[in-house]
C-alpha cells in the first residue's frame, strides 16, 4: 500500500508555515490518540502516520527533500521511514507538541502514560549533533540504486554504563533543584499581573537526577568516541548534490539523548563517456565520413553496458538517435529517462596524397553537393540550439 502525501496526511497547503504545520499535526494527534481510541488499530495507524508525516514536514532539510523527491526521498532515513518507531519514541520526539499549551484539558502524555509524565521527561539527556558526510557515486550506482557500507567515526553509546554515564545503578541521587521533575517553575510580576514560566532545570539539565559516581569509560557523558559501520540505502534516480537523512544515525547524545542525525551528501564520479541531462543520458559519436556515407553497426556504452546501434546509409552529423528507457528513473514518478546519441561525423584534418586524389575526383560529384531537405535543416537547427 503506497503512502500517503503527507501535507494531505496533516491536512496542509505546501506553503503553511512551521506553526500551521504544528498546529494541524496536534490536531490530527489528538484525534486519533490512543486512549481516545481504545483497541483501534486504524486510529493507531494514523496517529503513527501523522506523527512521521510531522518529522519530516517540521524539518527544513527533510521538508525540502521531500518536496523535491516524494516519498522515494525519504528512503533510508531510518526511525519513521522504516517504520522503526513506536509509541514513546513518538512521545518522546514529540513531547512539546503535546504539552498542555491551554492551561489545562487533555494531556496525551499524561493520559496514555498512566499520570508519568513527569517520569517520561527525565532522563532524557541532550540531543546528539547531526554528522555530515559525502558519498561518492557513479552513474550506474545513481541509477539502478545501491547500498554502501560506510565507517563514520562518531559519538556512540558507551557500553559501560548503558548511556546513563553513571559507575552503577546506585550512583545518583533525585536533583534538589527541581526535586526530580527535571523542571523549574518561575513567577514574575508584570503590569499585567503575575505570569508562571516553566523552564528545564539548570541544575539537572532536565533529567530529574545528579550523577555522584561517574562511570570511568565516558566520565558521565554516556557516549565515547568511536566507529560505527553504517549501512546506507541509496534509492535509484539519486542526482549529484541531493541530500539524504537517516534518522538517529548521528553522534549519540549525552547521558540518554537522542542521537543526531547523518546527512549524506551525493557525489557523482564523473564519466568520461556519459553526461547526464535531468533523467536523460548523452552520448556523442564520432563516426567517419564514409560511415555516415554507408551506414554501419557500432557499440556505444550505457548506463548498463555496451549496446549496438544501427547506423543508416546517409547520416548527417547532428542525427539523434534515442535509446528508450536508457536513462535515470524519476524519483517523484514511474517515469525514465532515456539515452540520447548525438552523431558527430568527423572530419580528418591530414590527408596522404592519395587520399587527396580520391576526394578530389568526388568533390564535384553530383552526389556529393549539399542540398538538405527540411529534415535534414532541422537538425541543423537543433544543434545549433544545443550548443547555445
Amino acid at each position: 500500500m503506497s503512502k500517503r502525501d503527507y501535507y494531505e496526511v496533516l491536512g496542509v497547503s505546501k506553503s503553511a508555515s512551521k506553526d500551521e504545520i504544528k498546529k494541524a499535526y496536534r490536531k490530527v494527534a489528538l484525534k486519533y490518540h490512543p486512549d481516545r481510541n481504545k483497541d483501534n488499530k486504524e486510529a493507531e495507524e494514523k496517529f503513527k502516520e501523522a506523527a512521521e508525516a510531522y518529522e519530516v514536514l517540521s524539518n527544513e532539510q527533510k521538508k525540502a527533500q521531500y518536496d523535491q523527491f516524494g516519498h522515494a526521498g525519504m528512503r533510508g532515513n531510518g526511525g519513521f521511514g522504516g517504520g522503526g518507531m513506536n509509541m514513546e519514541d513518538i512521545f518522546s520526539n514529540f513531547g512539546d507538541i503535546f504539552g498542555n499549551a491551554g492551561g489545562g484539558g487533555f494531556d496525551p502524555f499524561e493520559s496514555f502514560f498512566g499520570g508519568q509524565r513527569s517520569r517520561r521527561q527525565r532522563g532524557q539527556g541532550q540531543r546528539g549533533s547531526n554528522l555530515k558526510v559525502n558519498i561518492k557515486l557513479s552513474l550506474k550506482e545513481m541509477a539502478n540504486g545501491a547500498k554502501k557500507k560506510i565507517k563514520v567515526k562518531k559519538y556512540v553509546v558507551c557500553q559501560t554504563c548503558g548511556g546513563n554515564g553513571a559507575k552503577d545503578s546506585n550512583s545518583f541521587q533525585t536533583c534538589g533543584t527541581c526535586n526530580g521533575s527535571g523542571q523549574v517553575r518561575q513567577v514574575t510580576n508584570t503590569i499585567l499581573g503575575q505570569m508562571q514560566t516553566t523552564t528545564t532545570c539548570p541544575t539537572c539539565h532536565g533529567e530529574g537526577k545528579i550523577i555522584t559516581a561517574k562511570c570511568g569509560s565516558c566520565s558521565g557523558e554516556g557516549r565515547v568516541y568511536d566507529e560505527e559501520t553504517i549501512n546506507i540505502d541509496i534509492p535509484a534516480g539519486v542526482s549529484e548534490g541531493i541530500q539524504l537523512s537517516m534518522s538517529g544515525k548521528g553522534n549519540a547524545g549525552i547521558r540518554g539523548g537522542a542521537a543526531g542525525d547523518l546527512i549524506i551528501t551525493v557525489e557523482e564520479i564523473a564519466n568520461e563517456d556519459l553526461k547526464r541531462d535531468g533523467d536523460n543520458v548523452i552520448y556523442d559519436l564520432h563516426i567517419n565520413f564514409a560511415d555516415a556515407a554507408l551506414g554501419t553497426s557500432v557499440e556505444v556504452p550505457t548506463i548498463d553496458g555496451k549496446v549496438k546501434v544501427k547506423i543508416p546509409p546517409g547520416t548527417q552529423s547532428g542525427k539523434v538517435f534515442r535509446l528508450k528507457n536508457k536513462g535515470f528513473p524519476s524519483l517523484n514518478s514511474y517515469h525514465k529517462g532515456d539515452q540520447l546519441i548525438y552523431v558527430r561525423v568527423w572530419t580528418p584534418k591530414d590527408l596522404s596524397s592519395e587520399e587527396k586524389a580520391i576526394l578530389e575526383k568526388l568533390r564535384n560529384s553530383k552526389n556529393f553537393v549539399p542540398s538538405p531537405t527540411a529534415e535534414d535543416k532541422n537538425i541543423f537547427e537543433k544543434m545549433r540550439d544545443y550548443f547555445d
